[in-house]
């Protein structure tokens, strides 16, 4: 039985994610930032029939105070993760700040999962982290120099950067934690909460689109096979789509532009590179 700590846990692929492997029988702990939510997903996760454990953690992980909280309570429950799931992200259609002046796509979809993952990485010797990714990280641009997109704002080209950085950051931890293995994936256009959280055209947008994308637990898929199949137990820094490895984009596979997106991020995060 396996231990799956999985953040973004309480609506889309994390969702679908969590009910299908406590289905299959692994224990997992699920954070989201709505206590409801949390409480609500934990109970269909008992109900789903695998009878393991089931634990509940809320935090707001554009925080990176709260991100902290939760890899100390989350350290202080469990001796070892055998996967540590990188879900949580979005989109959102103007910039903003957060209270600790962190732009939110970058801190939410980027900084967030990188600093849990550090603060977790001797509970996860031997386990895997699996990040969420997309193929919107062809259409991202990342400027070491302006991470925080503060120079100029587009939604689009800012959660597709979140994306490449999700990728860069995989092939790094991969090279820099032998210890463990390190995979990202692309889910498909998923039907989420991704964009909803904003008013106007995206929420609209989103809202039009739904009957055409993919359900969550299609998108789960690939975070479900990279956690349990024997068939992904070789893989190591890798991005994978629809359960195959893919090459992902030129700047994706850029091993400099992966070394010093670290440093940076370790800075911001106030972490030891």
């Amino acid at each position: 039985m396996a231990l799956v700590l999985i953040t973004g846990a309480t609506r889309g692929i994390g969702e679908a994610a969590a009910l299908e492997l406590a289905r299959r029988g692994d224990e997992v702990a699920l954070v989201g930032r709505d206590p409801a939510r949390v409480r609500a997903t934990a109970a269909a996760a008992r109900a789903a029939g695998g009878g393991a454990p089931v634990h509940e953690y809320v935090a707001d992980l554009e925080l990176m105070s709260e991100v902290r909280a939760l890899a100390a309570a989350v350290r202080e429950r469990h001796a070892r993760i055998d996967v540590l799931a990188n879900n949580a992200g979005a989109l959102f259609a103007t910039r903003r700040e957060t209270a600790e002046g962190l732009e939110r796509t970058f801190a939410l979809n980027h900084l967030s999962a990188f600093l849990l993952t550090i603060l977790l990485l001797d509970r996860l010797a031997g386990g895997q982290v699996v990040t969420t990714s997309s193929t919107a990280h062809q259409g991202g641009l990342l400027d070491l120099d302006d991470l925080q997109s503060a120079r100029s704002y587009a939604a689009m080209r800012a959660y597709g950067t979140s994306k490449l950085c999700n990728i860069l950051f995989t092939r790094e931890l991969a090279r820099r934690a032998p210890q463990l293995r390190a995979n990202c994936f692309h889910p498909g256009v998923v039907r989420t909460g991704f964009g909803k959280n904003e008013r106007g055209p995206w929420k609209v947008g989103t809202t039009l689109a739904a009957p055409f994308l993919r359900s969550p637990q299609r998108g789960a898929r690939s975070l479900v096979w990279l956690a349990t199949a024997p068939a992904a137990a070789a893989l190591d820094g890798v991005y994978v789509v629809d359960e195959k490895v893919v090459e992902p984009s030129a700047q994706a596979r850029d091993a400099n532009l992966a070394r010093q997106l670290w440093e940076r991020s370790a800075a911001l995060a106030g972490v030891t590179p």
